[in-house]
């Protein structure tokens, strides 16, 4: 554990990590930063939607609004037997913090948090506005946290111009990697029929397994697109077939198939269903097909926001960041959409939703500082 020469940033880390705050709990989080963002003028609305706690914290009224976004939320631990100290009696070992949030995504929230402190303390008269938006429900559904935020914020009209989302993004070395923006993801629930028989007897049944194979060899063969200067090509990837009785003789009666686009902006989910189905249909499949749009593709170009945050890492590590669209899905894309600049920037994710899950206390500061260089680029 940390002695009194741990930083402030750490020891706020591990006040939060200690908080078992597994999708959609909360455990306590949020209120532990309001009660240090009212101190610096924060005003705060608790904004609770079914079972997720949400916050919108701000600082000031006039334009531009800075925001950070974040979620207290984590996802479960696994097995407790494989950790090496409890997950949620975060140690500090060879100055490295252990503990489930350590990388996604509760030291980002300590580093938003001292970073502000610092900040408002150099510069009270700051321009414009700083807010937090965080949310309980990144890690599970993602339908009563930050989207609902957004429309709340975006049904008076209040809008954010920046927002700098906490997730872990670099690579090796804090801040080596910025994400400026994220492919979208479309999800489908396909169940194919057919007719359920004896194995001996085949030719009076129709088996649906046999049916969808050439449709996904197709599907997994197929190049979507090339992607472009900012996005890799489109993925296509089946998560889960499930089919049968159990029983080794009975051919089954339907298949049901899970799949996932990972998309670029050189296509949309539109376009992307179009040929799906035109494909189940030159299959001469009988079917029927969900389609989940979890989040259209963004992405923040080069500009006031990404060149202040490239600015920082330079400054204070003596390193040059690397602009990706790559990885999975993100909080970003609900506040993308409002005109916002958008990009991540948090600890390194070697760790993060593993056994052990870790950062190092040198780079919770490193990136604590990273944040209030952006707000002095920004609001000063």
């Amino acid at each position: 554990m940390p002695d009194s020469n741990s930083s402030a940033t750490v020891q706020l880390a591990l006040d939060l990590i200690s908080r078992a705050s597994v999708t959609p709990e909360d455990a306590g989080c949020q209120q532990a930063m309001i009660s240090r963002l009212q101190v610096l003028g924060f005003k705060t609305e608790s904004l609770r939607f079914e079972e997720v706690d949400n916050v919108w914290s701000r600082r000031g009224n006039s334009s531009p609004l800075f925001a950070f976004a974040g979620h207290t939320d984590v996802v479960p631990t696994g097995p407790l037997d494989q950790w090496d100290s409890a997950p949620f009696k975060p140690e500090i070992r060879d100055g490295i913090l252990y503990g489930r949030g350590a990388a996604d995504m509760k030291g980002s929230l300590a580093a938003f948090i001292t970073a502000c402190e610092r900040f408002i303390t150099k510069h009270p008269d700051h321009k414009g506005s700083i807010a937090l938006l965080i949310t309980s429900d990144e890690e599970g559904p993602s339908v009563n946290g930050t989207v609902k935020v957004v429309q709340h914020l975006e049904a008076r009209q209040e809008k954010i111009d920046w927002c700098l989302v906490g997730e872990p993004s670099s690579t090796n070395k804090v801040g080596d990697v910025i994400k400026n923006g994220r492919r979208g993801s479309l999800g489908a629930h396909l169940v194919v029929q057919g007719i359920q028989g004896h194995v001996a007897y085949p030719h009076l049944a129709e088996n649906p397994i046999h049916r969808v194979a050439p449709l996904l060899a197709e599907l997994a063969a197929t190049e979507w697109d090339q992607g472009n200067a900012f996005f890799p090509a489109t993925t296509f990837q089946v998560s889960n077939i499930n089919a049968g009785t159990g029983a080794t003789n009975v051919i089954p009666g339907e298949v049901e198939v899970i799949f996932n686009f990972r998309f670029s902006t050189e296509l949309s989910a539109e376009i992307l269903q179009q040929r799906v189905e035109a494909m189940l249909d030159q299959h001469q499949l009988k079917y029927n097909i969900n389609w989940n749009l979890s989040g259209e593709p963004f992405l923040t170009p080069e500009g006031e926001l990404v060149n202040a945050a490239c600015e920082a890492i330079q400054e204070l590590t003596g390193y040059s960041s690397v602009l990706s669209t790559a990885g999975g899905t993100s909080d970003g894309r609900f506040i993308a959409p409002t005109g916002a600049q958008v990009l991540e920037l948090g600890p390194v994710n070697a760790t993060i939703h593993k056994v052990n899950e870790c950062v190092s206390t040198e780079d919770l500061d490193t990136l604590s500082a990273i944040y209030e260089r952006i707000m002095e680029k920004l609001l000063t």
